[in-house]
């Protein structure tokens, strides 16, 4: 394992919502992502997920109600939870999850990244 930096391997991110790996620990996976605009409605039946801002604003929705958050902030989303992130600019996002973990849960979409590239 070698040291990450951050701003170098978010420089390699082009395209929102497609999330890329950066390290693992045990049986989870570090992944970074730039998002912007809505996500799509999703679940993780088996998993939670974490999010963390390193940049930016990120509004996680779910059907009880909304969670925003910036800079240096996390969140949990407890599995079995539906929610849809959404950014109204760019947010720079770094999420645990654990391996196999797909972007969008149960739901298809164009958005679906089913094995994200390591960077």
């Amino acid at each position: 394992m070698e040291k990450v930096n951050l701003a170098d391997k978010f420089s390699r991110i082009f395209e929102h919502w497609s999330p890329k790996i950066v390290a693992e620990l045990d049986d989870y996976e570090v992944k970074l992502a730039k998002v912007e605009g809505e996500f799509v409605w999703h679940e993780h039946r088996d998993v939670d997920e974490l999010f963390l801002i390193i940049d930016g604003e990120l509004v996680i929705e779910m059907r009880d109600g909304a969670v925003t958050l910036g800079r240096g902030e996390m969140y949990v989303v407890p599995k079995g939870v539906e929610h849809k992130p959404s950014a109204a600019a760019e947010c720079k996002i770094l999420l645990l999850e654990r391996k196999g973990t797909v972007n969008t849960g149960t739901a298809e979409s164009d958005l679906t990244v089913a094995e994200p590239e390591r960077i």
